[in-house]
């Protein structure tokens, strides 16, 4: 079976990329249980806690991060590197529970997925 590789890189609200990663994420792991998914860049700030889009007029689909786990993704990764260019804590709170790993260690596990897609 195929390993498939989420890599969310984009800011929450400034386009529609993140939402429709989230719902490509949601439709594959239908497919497969062989799924992980990767918070780099601006994407880091997908999973930060207490955000609230509905004063800039936008959509709450982050909350939606929420379910991963009833879906079977447990394999979330946040990369510390980009925390630390951005002065984002890594104890911050997460709306998912997360690993937070150096970017080194998220290229060994990039490398063993067969599918790579990129939000």
């Amino acid at each position: 079976m195929k390993k498939f590789a989420f890599v969310f890189t984009s800011m929450p609200h400034g386009n529609a990329s993140g939402r429709e990663g989230l719902d490509a994420l949601l439709a594959t792991s239908a497919l497969t249980e062989d799924i992980s998914v990767f918070f780099l860049s601006d994407g880091v700030c997908q999973l930060l806690a207490n955000q609230n889009p509905t004063e800039i007029l936008a959509r709450d689909y982050i909350s939606t991060f929420k379910i991963l786990p009833l879906y079977d993704i447990d394999n979330i990764y946040i990369c510390s590197d980009s925390l630390k260019e951005r002065g984002i804590c890594e104890e911050s709170r997460w709306i998912v529970d997360a690993s937070v790993i150096n970017s080194t260690q998220i290229r060994d596990k990039l490398s063993k997925c067969d599918i790579m897609l990129k939000f």
